[in-house]
């Protein structure tokens, strides 16, 4: 696929679930954006990426919004678009490109859709997650709300102070079940974390959680019961390519954890990824999704054995990415895929926000990128 005069493809890199376009200096996207279009010109196809600006928990349906507007002031009217979607961003991709979806803008989503050449969704939950799910509870919001701080401090002031993740570790490893999570404990972590800041990083810290404790439509959106409605009323768009990548990451245990580093921050890290991994294993077997052929297949090859329905990235089940042609299988963590893992030896280098174990490093990241790029390549 070579662009003609006068146009450039445009891939739109959509962020997923606590989506954002760069905080700071550190971006959503982690050395995707400069690898893909590398990737692409060698290949022959001089395309932009973009990274979307999206809507961290709002629905579906007004993230989707937000990508549609993002094309139209980012793409001329005669350019290819491609679309690249990670985790929730990959549904977002579904829905626009779905023939007759009705979005909350004055653009007319046909005038974009009918463009699109390909869709990629890397570690999307087709099927949901558990993980959704158990945010909607009145535990697992405030469960949210601690971790979405605990993650933005993270990404933009660095890590956190190591008397925290003690703390937050010892909590984590207290849990088998959400009988177990104490409402009074995790208000006063949260309470601890402001604490622990100064006024102006305070100030900052609760603008950006105000954002997605505002607008949680997206958590019910993400159980496996709505998206079985989601995959129902969303079809795919003739003539455009759907391929998908796939990770699953080891149960967490002692191999994992010695991987993980042994210093107390990876450690207490860990004990965080264990704890989600956990919740992420609960799929009600009535929601096992049915895999084609061609699915099983492919999971086979990739990881040796088809994994079962509780293996997962630590957020999505492994069985419920699978949707068009399966690109690639990775063992990953959920934020492997876009480049957050632990590799401080490449320039620049690569830092990881919670230690999964799973020996993810720059070779498996450009392996997975190469794949997606060939098949974005292969479609015009």
């Amino acid at each position: 696929m070579i662009d003609t005069p006068g146009t450039q493809p445009h891939i739109f890199l959509i962020p997923g679930f606590f989506g954002f376009t760069s905080i700071g200096e550190l971006r959503y996207f982690r050395h995707v954006e400069s690898f893909l279009e590398q990737e692409m010109a060698a290949r022959g196809v001089r395309a932009r990426v973009v990274t979307v600006p999206t809507l961290p928990t709002a629905g579906l349906r007004q993230r989707t919004t937000r990508l549609l507007n993002t094309i139209v002031n980012q793409a001329g009217e005669e350019e290819p678009i491609y679309l690249v979607g990670h985790s929730t961003g990959g549904l977002d991709a579904r829905l626009l490109a779905s023939p007759g979806v009705d979005l909350d803008t004055n653009w007319a989503p046909e005038s974009v859709a009918k463009r699109i050449r390909a869709i990629v969704t890397v570690s999307t939950p087709h099927h949901g997650t558990p993980v959704a799910g158990f945010f909607t509870s009145i535990i697992g919001q405030k469960l949210l709300s601690l971790l979405s701080s605990l993650t933005l401090y993270t990404l933009r002031f660095g890590q956190l102070p190591l008397s925290m993740m003690l703390r937050i570790g010892a909590f984590a490893t207290r849990i088998d079940d959400a009988v177990g999570l104490d409402r009074s404990l995790l208000d006063e972590l949260y309470a601890s974390l402001l604490g622990d800041l100064s006024e102006e990083r305070r100030i900052a810290l609760e603008s950006m959680v105000k954002e997605v404790s505002t607008d949680q439509r997206l958590m019910p959106q993400l159980a496996p019961e709505a998206l079985d409605l989601f995959n129902a009323s969303t079809g795919n768009r003739p003539g455009v390519g759907y391929g998908s990548v796939i990770t699953r990451a080891n149960p967490p245990g002692v191999r994992s954890a010695i991987r993980a580093g042994l210093d107390p921050y990876a450690q207490v890290s860990h004990s965080l990824f264990s704890f989600v991994w956990l919740i992420a294993s609960r799929t009600p077997t009535t929601r096992i999704p049915q895999l084609s052929f061609a699915h099983r297949e492919a999971l086979e090859r990739g990881f040796g054995a088809l994994p079962t329905w509780r293996d997962s990235d630590g957020v999505v089940p492994t069985l419920s990415q699978p949707w068009g042609q399966v690109l690639h299988t990775a063992y990953g963590d959920h934020l492997d895929t876009v480049g957050h893992f632990d590799d401080p030896n490449h320039d620049p280098p690569h830092d990881d926000w919670l230690a999964a174990g799973t020996g993810f490093r720059r070779p498996d990241f450009e392996a997975l990128w190469r794949a997606i790029a060939t098949f974005l390549a292969q479609h015009d």
